[in-house]
């Protein structure tokens, strides 16, 4: 059996760099209130808008803000990936 990965392996302890991908559009100007991410939206092949975040997180409980801030405006999110545990850039 394959025992899963600690809290720290998975960088769940300290800052980490993530990109969040919605359905939906977002402007710019909302990145204050969600954590700082840079904010990029792009239509699908058949014109719906999809909307990407990528940021630094100090910790678990700031992603989970945003995620429940994108919740907040019904926005269908679609991935959440870690793109590199330890990050310290914004």
């Amino acid at each position: 059996m394959v025992e899963p990965a600690s809290m720290e392996q998975m960088g769940f302890t300290g800052p980490a760099a993530y990109r969040i991908i919605v359905a939906g559009t977002l402007a710019a100007d909302q990145s204050d209130w969600l954590g700082g991410m840079q904010v990029r939206a792009t239509p699908r092949a058949d014109g719906t808008p999809l909307t990407t975040l990528v940021g630094r997180m100090s910790d678990q409980a700031e992603l989970n803000g945003v995620v429940n801030a994108l919740c907040d405006l019904r926005l269908p999110i679609l991935k959440v990936e870690l793109l590199m545990a330890g990050s310290t850039e914004r």
